[in-house]
């Protein structure tokens, strides 16, 4: 007999969750939410802690052949590891519940068309290495949600960091304003980085687009709007690399 076929339509509504670290923070933060496990040879010694979670549940788990892996992960780069699971909810933003967080001195990070969805799961990497817990995610058309893709890249930071969805941005960034001092951010003419710490309010921070940057109407919702200084060489930096320089200055006391 052939190896049993994975069905394509298993994965439609299922995320796949690939590498060690990504898959590890599925299972310590929503087991409940993994449905298959699938691994290769070289992981057989450290996934007995997994399999056996999910023999609990009666749900299945396999080492496969690489190829075979290659296939259920829908990429080459994958870890030797790929859990198909159900998605994590992306509630609406309440503001309400924002002005709590802001009430608990807790920062806030918005993204506002951020289309590339490798951004989005570096984004999100960096936020959970500093502890940020939460991001607004735009109603932008461009705006990246989450996706095997960025599942991949944020490294498990996915469970980590709560993630919730905007209707009406420029709406929600003029409630915010009550609790918060909401500052955008531009490639050139915005205040210094430093800006950030000088502020007696908590800060909602707010990144654009990676082509476009933030629209004339978001930049106007905005209290104050920051720059990094470069040497002038290159135009910019990406937007991952931007958010990792302003969290970290975000984070710092």
């Amino acid at each position: 007999m052939g190896r049993p076929v994975v069905k394509a339509a298993s994965r439609t509504k299922l995320l796949r969750v690939a590498g060690l670290p990504a898959v590890k923070a599925l299972f310590a933060t929503a087991p409940q939410r993994v449905e298959r496990l699938f691994f290769d040879q070289r992981l057989k010694s450290q996934v007995g802690d997994l399999c056996a979670s999910l023999a609990r549940t009666r749900k299945s788990y396999r080492m496969v052949e690489p190829d075979e892996l290659e296939r259920v992960a829908g990429a080459v780069m994958h870890g030797g590891i790929v859990a198909w699971a159900q998605p994590k909810p992306v509630p609406i933003l309440d503001p309400a519940k924002a002005a709590d967080w802001a009430r608990d001195g807790q920062p806030l990070l918005l993204l506002d068309g951020i289309g590339n969805p490798h951004n989005l799961g570096a984004i999100v990497r960096t936020a959970a290495f500093l502890g940020l817990p939460r991001i607004v995610l735009s109603d932008h058309p461009a705006q990246a949600m989450p996706s095997d893709a960025s599942y991949r890249v944020a490294e498990g930071g996915l469970e980590y960091v709560e993630l919730y969805r905007s209707a009406g941005f420029t709406k929600i960034l003029q409630q915010l304003r009550r609790s918060y001092r909401v500052i955008g951010t531009a490639a050139e003419n915005g205040k210094p980085v430093e800006e950030l710490r000088r502020s007696d309010k908590p800060l909602a921070l707010v990144l654009g687009n990676e082509e476009h940057g933030l629209s004339a109407a978001t930049l106007k919702a905005c209290d104050g709007i920051v720059t990094i200084a470069g040497s002038g060489f290159v135009q910019s930096l990406n937007v991952a690399a931007s958010a990792a320089i302003l969290l970290h200055a975000l984070a710092k006391p």
